[in-house]
């Protein structure tokens, strides 16, 4: 019997996170989904601007039964992006349990105060948490991967990114706009790939950036300033930037963008990745 192969996602208890855990299941991988919420029901800090404690629609335990009735094994592990000692934790749990991991996606994000918040309001505290929630973080988990990855011979991480951090907001905030700290974070995040690409040339090892666009998840839905942000850029399902992870990890055309920022939308329509979907307007060329 041949060795499953086996993705760790982050983020994964809804919205892109969940979706691309169902789309890699599909692909014949066994998923290690982690997030805060474990349980349905369970309440954590949310809030772009002020703090809100709340409970958000789906959990772990969804999403994992989500991945077994596809046919797959799904493990879910409770990780908090603050907090180290838990991503530790969760990596080890993975590789303990079922032994290797092939792909990591670095989904989640900070969810919390600051995301939306005008510089004049914006606090020394809400920057450490979203830089640490957005960057600091994903660095360390892989720095835990790599090793790993190595001695096996194989690997790819997946990056999810923003166009936030690219470009200028066309807006201000709560008419299409986004926070600087926010952007500034996801904009250092996105160097990471190209830099990896460039380090372990002459490896087996890939590493993609995967920028979705606007997407229409649990989480934005109950934002707002949804509408605002649907007008100015149509918008996606959850489906469109999970199946271009799956074909990231699975397709080998994919070894020609190493290193590279793949548009989920753009690369959705040019491969016909989700064919019942047809974008409200067709994603610009790079």
């Amino acid at each position: 019997m041949s060795e499953s192969k086996v993705a760790f996602i982050t983020g994964a208890s809804r919205g892109i996170g969940k979706a691309t855990a169902l789309a890699l299941a599909r692909k014949g991988y066994d998923v290690v989904v982690t997030a805060r919420t474990l349980e349905e029901g369970e309440a954590f800090e949310h809030g772009s601007r002020d703090s809100e404690v709340k409970a958000l629609p789906g959990s772990l335990r969804e999403t994992a039964q989500a991945v077994e009735a596809l046919g797959r094994r799904a493990l879910p592990i409770r990780l908090d992006l603050l907090d180290l000692a838990s991503i530790d934790a969760a990596w080890d749990a993975a590789i303990a349990a079922w032994g290797h991991v092939d792909v990591l996606v670095n989904n989640g994000i900070y969810q919390g105060p600051g995301i939306m918040c005008p510089v004049e309001e914006l606090t020394q505290e809400q920057m450490h948490k979203l830089f640490q929630g957005n960057v600091f973080s994903q660095v360390h988990l892989i720095q835990r991967c790599l090793p790993h990855m190595l001695a096996r011979g194989s690997g790819t991480v997946v990056n999810v990114v923003s166009e936030s951090g690219m470009i200028d907001p066309p807006g201000p905030i709560g008419r299409g706009g986004w926070g600087f700290a926010y952007s500034a974070s996801k904009a250092a995040f996105i160097r990471m790939a190209g830099v990896m690409k460039v380090e372990y040339a002459g490896t087996p090892l890939q590493f993609f950036n995967m920028e979705p666009g606007f997407v229409i998840t649990e989480t934005m839905r109950m934002r707002p300033d949804m509408e605002a942000f649907a007008a100015l850029y149509g918008g996606a399902p959850m489906e469109v930037p999970a199946e271009t992870v799956a074909w990231l990890v699975s397709d080998p055309a994919a070894a020609e963008l190493n290193g590279q920022t793949v548009f989920a939308q753009r690369h959705a329509v040019k491969y016909n990745l989700v064919p019942e979907w047809q974008p409200k307007r067709r994603p610009r060329e790079a």
